[in-house]
């Protein structure tokens, strides 16, 4: 009895040295020598810039430009009028709630870098640059789904909330009008440098890149007041006296001017490539141009129709075909609401199929659908549509007059673009002419606003996000319904639904916001397009 007590009690204080020296060890022991505990709330920019765009099968095909006409399985979408998770979540998941080119999405970078750096920060400039793009990707979520989370967004890490609620879509569009005004009015010429900026930073392209704080602020502080002419340019249908007030606000800030001032990214197409467009040649037998947007093109004998559309011998096989046929008298586009079996049917009125696939032109994989080809966030020429289109309205000085000026230089700015595409060359002054002054396309007062639109339609061929909000904004061009069935009620789409991972794991705040918004619906309206 008595060995064994004291055998225990040897047990015992044996035990508690062990404890003691794993507790002193226990810190080193578990930490990895090789992990990263620290991050530049620069380089978490850097990863947020790359946002989402919209992608061919959904944006794109909402707004006549591409077409998938296979309606079964994973091809089945928007040209048949379907809600399907896989088509409408691209923009969540890259943007807020999965990952974004391998990468956190842009939501969940921005808001830890801000936190990082804090209100107390010294690189006010960095701060800014932050503020600014996350009021970007914001835009881009409201515009799609209407209430999304925004307040409590991002902050799993700093305040463990996994499961936010929705905010309301107009006031959350209120604070982003708040938050590019405060960001821009911080920016300091005398501060920091972000050296890692993709922009406008040492990383940009040489056509943008600076090197000094003075240039790049000077860019960012455009950047942010064409974000905010675009943001104040949503409110035309519904409040038309704060939609002056903001855009005349940007335009008295200054916005974008030249090239030179655009906001894109470029890839290499090999390590770094558009992802997309890696789908699209990867699947091309699916990849196909939509009607009116081809017609529009050749219509006007537009000379970036060369680069957005081509002609291939084998629809399945396009990797294989560097030199398509680019002639636009040669293309045709799939008629909106048309499946595949109807095109190649015995006696149909359509062109039929060929060789690995159907008769019609496909978007040109050598350029625009390049794994190559740059990401276009914001231009100028975007942004001097946008300020033709208040010119026109009056919202800023100037009127006819000075909307046309703006036109043509977008026009001739976003040609000129071009050149950033692999496997083009610069358009000849010529032909730009020409086209500015073919009948349909010159500017004229009676139709200035479906003129102005329908060039930001066609300025938008990579912008789906963009080209979708301002359809739904403008109604220019001018389209019709797809009425393949009637689960649009004779209309177009409005939005896109939520995922399906949110109605399962964040259910009451699902719930919630699909009741705030009409119901879950493609039909459902964003605040600003009622």
């Amino acid at each position: 009895m008595y060995m064994t007590k004291r055998f225990k009690l040897l047990l015992f204080i044996s035990a508690g040295f062990l404890l003691a020296s794993c507790d002193k060890d226990f810190v080193k022991v578990n930490t990895n020598p090789y992990a990263a505990n620290t991050v530049d709330p620069a380089l978490l920019l850097a990863g947020a810039q790359r946002s989402h765009l919209g992608t061919w099968a959904a944006e794109h095909t909402i707004v006549q430009q591409f077409v998938s006409p296979y309606n079964t399985g994973a091809t089945l979408g928007f040209n048949f009028n379907e809600d399907i998770d896989g088509i409408s979540t691209p923009k969540w998941d890259q943007s807020y709630a999965g990952l974004a080119n391998g990468n956190l999405p842009p939501v969940k970078n921005l808001v830890q870098a801000i936190n990082i750096l804090g209100n107390s920060t010294t690189r006010v400039n960095l701060l800014s640059m932050l503020r600014i793009w996350k009021a970007q990707v914001f835009m881009g979520l409201v515009d799609t789904y209407g209430d999304v989370p925004y307040f409590d967004a991002g902050k799993g890490i700093s305040d463990l909330i996994f499961y936010p609620k929705y905010d309301d879509d107009a006031a959350i569009y209120d604070n982003l009008y708040a938050e590019l005004k405060a960001a821009i009015n911080a920016m300091n010429p005398s501060g920091d440098f972000v050296a890692a900026d993709l922009f406008y930073g040492t990383n940009g392209h040489s056509t943008t890149r600076t090197s000094n704080a003075a240039n790049q602020v000077a860019k960012w502080k455009k950047l942010g007041y064409s974000l905010m002419l675009r943001l104040g340019m949503r409110y035309s249908k519904i409040n038309t006296t704060k939609a002056q007030s903001i855009v005349a606000e940007a335009f008295a800030g200054g916005v974008m001017t030249a090239n030179s001032d655009n906001a894109f990214i470029k890839y290499d197409g090999t390590l770094y490539t558009q992802l997309d467009n890696a789908t699209l040649r990867n699947f091309s037998q699916f990849n196909y141009a939509a009607e009116p947007f081809v017609n529009q093109l050749k219509s006007t004998n537009d000379p970036r129709g060369r680069f957005i559309v081509a002609n291939f011998s084998n629809p399945g096989n396009v990797s294989s075909q560097p030199n398509p046929d680019t002639v636009l008298a040669n293309q045709f586009g799939v008629p909106i609401g048309v499946t595949d079996g109807q095109i190649t049917a015995t006696g149909s009125p359509y062109r039929g199929a060929r060789s690995g696939g159907l008769n019609y032109s496909q978007i040109n994989v050598w350029t625009v659908g390049s794994p190559a080809a740059p990401d276009m966030y914001v231009t100028y020429a975007q942004t001097s549509l946008l300020l033709a289109e208040a010119a026109k309205r009056g919202w800023i000085p100037g009127g006819d007059a000075t909307a046309k000026t703006y036109y043509e230089a977008a026009i001739t700015a976003d040609i000129a673009a071009y050149t950033l595409y692999p496997g083009t060359a610069a358009v000849p002054g010529a032909e730009v002419t020409a086209y500015i002054n073919h009948p349909s396309v010159l500017y004229n007062p009676t139709d200035a606003l479906k003129l102005i639109n329908t060039q930001y339609w066609i300025a938008n061929i990579r912008n789906g996000s963009e080209a979708f909000a301002n359809f739904r904004r403008s109604s220019f061009p001018t389209l019709n319904p797809n009425l393949f069935n009637n689960k649009l009620n004779g209309g177009f789409v409005r939005r896109m639904s939520y995922p399906d991972a949110e109605a399962s794991a964040n259910t009451a705040n699902y719930q919630a916001a699909s009741t705030a918004i009409g119901g879950d619906k493609l039909t459902s309206r964003v605040f600003w397009d009622n």
